[in-house]
């Protein structure tokens, strides 16, 4: 436990803006109208926060670490949106493992990971906990 780790880093596009959009059927103005939220608390567009979790978690998949151990994502606590995420960003992941437990079978665990995606300006941008549950070698 306490191991921390960090990802690889990664630009944040307009086509990962309107892709999501369209998948998530998401065209709230703050996301998509660049007129109307220039004069904004926010001085314009942002990315969708759900996208940023996506990010996060993604960036955490491609370190490979739970590579053919993972047996499921249980669950997000404590989420919060620090600070907007924006089209032009180049943010990371960076991930301590808070957590080891044993689940009843056995030969499973769940690794309750603390995440944080940081920006270019070392700003945390979001942040929580994460359960997962991955495979083990059993004990005894």
């Amino acid at each position: 436990m306490g191991q921390e780790f960090e990802t690889a880093r990664r630009t944040v596009t307009e086509t990962d803006l309107v892709t999501f959009a369209m998948l998530s059927a998401d065209w709230n103005g703050v996301h998509t109208d660049a007129l109307a939220t220039a004069d904004s608390e926010f001085g314009g567009r942002i990315v969708h926060g759900a996208l940023g979790l996506a990010i996060t978690t993604g960036l955490v998949q491609r370190t490979g670490m739970f590579e053919g151990s993972a047996v499921a994502l249980l669950g997000f606590s404590d989420w919060r949106f620090d600070r907007p995420l924006r089209v032009g960003d180049t943010v990371f992941t960076r991930l301590r493992i808070a957590e080891l437990r044993r689940t009843r079978r056995g030969d499973r665990g769940v690794v309750t990971r603390e995440l944080e995606l940081i920006n270019q300006h070392d700003e945390i941008v979001q942040h929580g906990r994460s359960d997962f549950m991955v495979r083990c070698r059993k004990v005894g």
